[in-house]
């Protein structure tokens, strides 16, 4: 077992001349009228999910565990840039530990096929032994790197993605599972469901919503990626479509025969197709005006294959209606980190609102952290 007894500070492994860091042009990141976006902690390398611990600490996610490990960021002078002396390199040696989440006390991880967890509050020069939660999740690591997250219930969400583009492997793969903290009670509550790297629940009604990569291989502009609903009150287990139906109305070519629309819960938003939509949350701060809370931010990692336009590489907002219960509208909210030739200089993977209000948003191509802030309209 890892125990994650070899921790630093990322300035601790400088020899020599301190590192020279390339800039990053947040400048070019435009968000609407009164908002302003910093830099809040760099480098972090493969920043992936972000989670709120105790104290103000930040927990990032990576899929490049191995060397870096997980990260835990501390502005210790409350200056809203985490430097490198604040930014400490904990637990190395997993493979992909790509989600996490806190509570009670413990930081939770996933590895490609685990869940782990340790007592960690401050203790990041010298973090305590790892626990292993459960061993019951595949091996396979094409879409097997897990966002995870606690839900209302106490529960431990883990999803398992399709171990392909497109396939038909039965359970546990594309489903979304729960658990007890302590491993305990594992069980799928979602099918159909290819790769969600981003699921949060709904402030006000607890209904789980959660983003889906759409499959490979059709075309640029098909299937859409898509945003998902779990209706409250559904009975039973539903299914998304994967692999036989995508987004609203298209039956898959090789798995789709014989189904129909009508067999699976079709999304509540269509997304842009292969935008790679990845990490979502509910907006539940008080900074930001009135008409952003309750509402979804998503990050979007942007395509790999979309070869006559390159798409996403932003975050997007998505409107519902009162009621909580249905989309209403989907826009971009914050761009720049891909430029107009289509070249990128980072790529958003998750968001997470702070206790103050302002939005993080995680970068794994650069590896950082941005700060998005509302100041008042004409600022």
């Amino acid at each position: 077992m890892l125990s994650g007894t070899q921790a630093h500070t990322l300035d601790s492994l400088q020899v020599g001349e301190p590192l020279e860091l390339p800039s990053l042009p947040v400048d070019e990141i435009v968000v609407p009228d009164g908002f302003r976006v910093s830099l809040f902690a760099y480098p972090v390398n493969n920043a992936r999910a972000i989670c709120h611990g105790p104290d103000d600490i930040i927990f990032v996610g990576t899929r490049n565990g191995g060397t870096s490990g997980l990260f835990a960021l501390q502005d210790a002078d409350n200056n809203t840039l985490v430097t490198p002396g604040e930014t400490f390199s904990i637990y190395q040696g997993y493979t992909q530990p790509c989600g996490v989440d806190y509570r009670d006390g413990y930081l939770y991880w996933s590895d490609i096929s685990r869940i782990w967890r340790a007592p960690i509050t401050d203790q990041f020069l010298a973090p305590p032994a790892a626990e292993l939660v459960s061993d019951q999740f595949p091996t396979e690591t094409h879409h097997g790197w897990k966002f995870i997250r606690f839900g209302p219930d106490g529960k431990l969400y883990v999803p398992v993605g399709a171990p392909c583009n497109i396939c038909d492997d039965g359970d546990p793969y594309a489903t979304i599972m729960r658990m007890d903290a302590n491993g305990d009670n594992l069980e799928i509550v979602a099918r159909g469901i290819r790769n969600t790297v981003g699921f949060d629940w709904h402030p006000v009604t607890g209904e789980l919503w959660f983003t889906d990569n759409g499959r490979d291989s059709l075309g640029d502009g098909i299937p859409p990626d898509e945003l998902n609903r779990i209706p409250a009150g559904f009975e039973g287990i539903p299914h998304f479509g994967y692999p036989h139906w995508h987004g609203n109305d298209i039956a898959d070519p090789t798995y789709g025969g014989g189904h129909t629309a009508d067999e699976f819960e079709l999304p509540e938003q269509e997304l842009v197709a292969h935008c790679a939509a990845l990490g979502m949350r509910f907006y539940t701060g008080e900074m930001f005006p009135e008409e952003y809370h309750n509402q979804i931010f998503i990050a979007e990692h942007g395509d790999w294959n979309n070869f006559s336009d390159n798409v996403g590489c932003l975050v997007s907002l998505v409107r519902l209606n009162e009621a909580g219960t249905a989309a209403v509208s989907y826009e971009p909210f914050a761009t720049g980190w891909q430029r107009e030739d289509g070249t990128r200089w980072d790529r958003p993977a998750d968001v997470q609102v702070l206790p103050d209000g302002s939005l993080l948003v995680s970068g794994d191509q650069a590896g950082a952290l941005y700060r998005i802030t509302y100041h008042g309209s004409g600022q």
